[in-house]
């Protein structure tokens, strides 16, 4: 039975920050980038980690280099 990804295989990202920054929703986002919508939420909350090739594509998107968007390490909090 699969659980996701170990905790040493953890992708931690921006997605859902970066989206309700420009005000898309999930299902905006996964039509841009020729996902199904679901897909968008699996990532937002870590429970899928993207090719390397759609990490490019989201942060193509967003037009931020790709470590704005994703890294092996939990983003520091806003305000903190």
């Amino acid at each position: 039975m699969d659980e996701g990804p170990s905790r040493s295989e953890v992708v931690h990202n921006r997605i859902a920050m970066l989206r309700a920054e420009r005000g898309i929703t999930r299902r905006q986002l996964a039509e841009a980038l020729e996902v199904h919508y679901q897909t968008v939420g699996y990532l937002e909350r870590g429970e899928y980690s993207p090719s390397l090739h759609l990490a490019l594509r989201i942060a193509e998107h967003f037009e931020v280099p790709v470590e704005v968007v994703f890294s092996t390490r939990p983003f520091p909090r806003i305000g903190s």
